[in-house]
């Protein structure tokens, strides 16, 4: 485990990171993403941030709070509905208007619905969860390849849980709740994966965020998610992490050179120090660019490491990427470019 302290002793640190960094922050409305956001914010010199969320009141509030705790930062809200892939191309296309470089793409939109469809086709939770999330990378790769300081996209959902990835059920739409952890997990580090591929100047980092109190859970419906709001309420205080504690955590994956895109990577954020080494990469190696890590700062244990390696072997990055890739372009051609 990082210990909190020097967590913090870290992102003390990123005041030496030059100023105006650019950050995305996709689902920051609520939960980690806000808590990320705002410790951003209190750290960073000068930023540049855009959030994204649904609630137009949410995104006036946390601007305002952000405002306050850097005076000098500029921050913009864009109320969109990151579920169609319409609108996760408007809102990528409005910031590369903005901007030539991005050094920070997180990525925490999520739900706990499970039957819902968008009116683009595609299953409302593998939407947020799989499909916006790649969308948001593949366009703004491009912006995070040619930073200078830090290069990083981090993705908040059930990193160290990979599990079998079911191909015939890409969207999870029949599986139990437990294999769709998994699968979703792994789609998630093995599309993380390809992109790395493409962009080896980028370290992309997806992490388990742990137990923290968020609105995941909001608009959710049905007898078994009822019963899992309940469980959560009465198990929330025995397993919370505090949200600052959260926010802190995710701040340092999201800055600290321990999570870098290589052990020669110039642009790998917050120097490393208080002994801290180099995180091992979802291949095995130290350093190698694109990390599985746990609540607490740590890689997935060897089991998972195997799972992935063979997954890997059987072609499944690839796999993972063109079913990906066809089922936007599927949904985007139902949209009819309608807003």
């Amino acid at each position: 485990m990082v210990v909190l302290s020097v967590v913090e002793a870290s992102n003390a640190r990123i005041k030496t990171l030059p100023p105006g960094l650019v950050a995305v922050f996709v689902g920051a409305t609520n939960g980690v993403g806000e808590t990320t956001l705002k410790q951003f914010c209190k750290y960073a010199i000068r930023p540049r941030v855009y959030f994204i969320g649904r609630s137009q009141e949410a995104g006036g509030r946390i601007k305002q709070e952000c405002e306050a705790l850097s005076p000098e930062g500029t921050f913009v809200f864009i109320q969109r509905e990151t579920s169609l892939m319409r609108n996760v191309d408007a809102i990528c296309e409005e910031i590369k208007s903005k901007e030539e470089t991005i050094n920070l793409l997180f990525l925490s939109v999520g739900t706990l619905q499970v039957d819902a469809e968008t009116e683009e086709g595609l299953a409302y939770a593998a939407a947020l969860t799989i499909y916006a999330r790649n969308r948001f990378i593949s366009a703004l790769l491009p912006l995070l390849r040619r930073a200078q300081n830090l290069r990083r996209v981090m993705s908040v959902y059930s990193a160290t849980f990979e599990g079998n990835i079911h191909m015939d059920d890409f969207q999870a739409a029949r599986i139990g709740l437990m294999a769709k952890q998994g699968h979703m997990a792994s789609i998630i580090t093995l599309a993380m994966e390809g992109h790395h591929q493409a962009a080896p100047e980028v370290s992309f980092v997806h992490n388990f965020p742990g137990s923290v109190k968020s609105g995941i859970d909001r608009g959710s419906i049905g007898p078994l998610m009822r019963t899992l709001k309940t469980v959560f309420i009465l198990l929330a205080p025995l397993v919370n992490i505090p949200l600052e504690e959260a926010g802190d955590r995710h701040l340092f994956l999201c800055t600290s050179a321990r999570y870098g895109a290589g052990v020669d990577d110039e642009a790998a954020g917050v120097a490393l120090t208080d002994g801290l080494a180099l995180a091992r990469g979802t291949d095995g190696q130290n350093g190698s660019g694109v990390y599985s890590i746990d609540a607490y700062g740590e890689s997935a244990m060897p089991k998972v490491e195997a799972l992935l390696a063979n997954m890997r072997q059987d072609g499944m990055v690839k796999k993972v990427q063109d079913m990906i890739e066809a089922d936007i372009d599927r949904a985007l051609a139902s949209s009819k470019g309608a807003l």
